[in-house]
This record gives C-alpha cells, structure tokens and sequence, in this order.
C-alpha cells in the first residue's frame, strides 16, 4: 500500500488529536496513530479507551487499507521536516512502513490495525446541532472551573443541561462555578449528562476549522463531529451537585470596575500574599477600592488603591486572588460587575454587557480573612 500526504499537512491533523495520547498506557498500541485509508481519504484515529478522536485529510493513493504508526517516532520525524510531499511505502504482510521524503528514506515498523480498539457505537443517540464556535466558547469558560480532585468524579467534568430552549454548561470545584448558557441551540428533549475534562480540552483545541458541529450522545457516550474531526468520549457515570441551590438569590451590593485595571492590581497585590490561600482582601469604602495582601511568614506585604463605582453598604471582603484573576479572564468587554451581600456568602461576577444568546454566571466563595 502506498500513499502520498504533504508533511505540514499531516503534522497539524496529527498534532491536532495526539492530547489524547496518554503518557502511561496499559496497552502499547494505545501509543500508536490508527491509519486507514479510503477512496483517497486517509482518517487517523488516536484513543486512550476513555476517549477517542478522528482527523480526516485528502492523500494521493489508488490501494484501500490500514495499519498503526507509533506516534512519538512520527511526530519526532514531521516536526523535524520542511513542508513538502511525503511517500509512505508500507507492507501490509509484515507491516514494514518506508518514509520518503526530499532529504532520505527512512524505515519503521508498524503494528497490526486488528489490535486497535474498537470505537463505541453510535447507537440509541438524541442528535443535536450548534455553532462551533458557540460550543467551544462555552467549553473555555466552563472548563477552568472543573475540578482535579479524581475523588469527586461528578466534578471532574462539565455538565450539560439539554432543554428546547438552550443548552447550559456548569462546572464547579466547591470554591467556584461557572454556568454558561447558549440560548440559540433547541435540544430535541429535555436531558442532561457530564462529559470528562479531557475530552472537552482536546475538542475546544479543534474547533477552529469547523463552522457547525452534531452533537450525539446515549446513556454512556458523548458523540461530536465537526469538518474533518470527530470525537467519542465515555461519560461521567455520577450525580453532578445540585448547583442552584449555592446561587444566591440576592446580591444587592454591585461593584463595577475597569477589568484590565482590576487584573493588574490583583496580581501585583498577589505577589505578597500568602502562597497557600493567595488571599487578598477587597476593602470597599464608597467610590474607593483598597487591594490589600499579607504574608506573616515573610513580613511581605501589599497594598492598592483604585478607584471604582459602588452601590452598597462599605464591605470588607477576601477571595483567593489566583481563582478570581481566572474566573475573570473569561469575562467579555472593558469592565467586570461583582455582586456581593455579606463577607460570607458567595460574591458573583458578571458582564457589564451581555452577549447576544447568552448568558454567563460566575460563582466565587469568599475566604475568611486573616486565614
């Protein structure tokens, strides 16, 4: 079998689905890329058995077949490689593959396809589709409030809430929540389902080329397919936390701040906390906001003044600095709305101005100050 594919071609679809390529396998096929060639379509497939990724791209060849190629040794080999065509040779009988480029030939040893796992099955799904870009918007500023503690697997991932009106992406790590809703996607039933951080990482790293995707999933799987990439994932078997009952109902106390400003000063004010809780104390007198930190072990201390509007009763209030810089990263436009009602209760942070279809919540809890 033979096939010829241009090198930076194939370097981009294979740096595109290689994340998914875990560092320990069980099974050694798992370091390897799933070849398989079709009409002159050539679809590499790479799994960790949890999840699985497809990438497709157009390659000259008159035979139909497939093999796998460790992915290190090719990836090591494109990366070191000027754009130009690429002729793999390969022996389907013992699986000798020959490489030849401008600069030489060069010989590996592939491995039977017949030992590759098997993909799930696609079978008794509710379908779905969206914009591309709306799903991987939602995914970036649902993800970085996943939680990485594996002993919480419910939330390790984000949650998915289907209805006809929308779709809602929540994640939270018990200190704080982003939900995120898209109200232009109409669900074909009411239901709801967790998909596992990795996988979602590696699909919003994809979706660039794409304008729409579908979306398929049954009581196990989650199925994802864009122009040219595909995704099957196994869902999160777990109950996700009853998020809405943490989401306070009144915040009557509003703060409006330049977001760039604010970012700034969190982070130099940062610098001299305490590196464990990174807390830095918001203190709110009128028009006025003083960033204050403090590292007993030290003697490192930092303070800010800046100016802000304010409508409430004068508050002293600390968060981690580290999670809020995070969280307010993934707000959109010039300035950010804090809503707080106690030091003890949990503050929200939202858009000045809303995005057309959507609309993002963002939970912060507050720490004790002094701790």
């Amino acid at each position: 079998m033979r096939f010829i594919v241009s090198s930076g071609s194939l370097l981009k679809n294979l740096n595109s689905i290689s994340g998914i390529i875990s560092a320990n396998n069980i099974l050694p096929i798992l370091e390897s890329f799933l070849f398989l060639i079709e009409d002159k379509r050539l679809t590499v497939v790479s799994t960790d058995l949890e999840t699985t990724m497809k990438v497709s791209m157009d390659v000259q060849s008159s035979e139909n077949g497939k093999l796998c190629i460790q992915s290190k040794v090719l990836l090591d080999y494109l990366k070191n490689l000027p754009e130009q065509p690429i002729t793999f040779d390969i022996n389907l009988q013992d699986f000798g593959i020959d490489i030849t480029s401008e600069q030489g030939k060069y010989k590996v040893v592939g491995e039977d396809a017949m030992n590759y796992p098997t993909e799930p099955v696609a079978d008794d799904t509710q379908s779905f589709t969206m914009s591309a870009a709306e799903l991987s918007d939602g995914i970036a500023k649902t993800l970085i409030a996943v939680s990485s503690d594996d002993m919480r697997p419910a939330m390790s991932g984000v949650f998915f809430e289907l209805s006809e009106n929308g779709i809602t992406m929540v994640a939270t790590d018990a200190h704080r929540l982003v939900r995120c809703t898209k109200t232009d996607v109409h669900c074909p039933v009411t239901d709801h389902f967790i998909a596992p951080r990795k996988a979602l990482q590696q699909l919003k790293n994809n979706l660039n080329n794409s304008t729409e995707v579908k979306i398929s999933y049954n009581n196990n799987h989650l199925f994802v397919s864009g122009e040219n990439i595909e995704l099957s994932c196994r869902l999160i078997d777990a109950k996700f936390p009853d998020y809405k009952i943490v989401i306070p109902a009144d915040n009557p106390y509003k703060l409006t701040l330049n977001k760039s400003d604010f970012m700034g000063a969190l982070r130099r004010v940062n610098v001299f906390a305490n590196k464990t809780t990174n807390q830095v104390v918001l203190d709110i007198v009128g028009n006025n906001l003083h960033l204050y930190s403090q590292d007993v072990d030290y003697s490192f201390e930092g303070n800010e003044q800046m100016s802000c509007q304010y409508k409430g009763e004068d508050m002293k209030i600390a968060f981690n600095a580290r999670l809020m810089i995070e969280l307010i990263a993934v707000i959109e436009g010039e300035e950010v709305l804090l809503e707080f009602s106690t030091p003890s209760r949990a503050g929200l942070i939202k858009q000045t101005e809303s995005k057309p279809n959507e609309d993002l919540l963002i939970l912060i809890m507050p720490l004790m100050i002094g701790v």
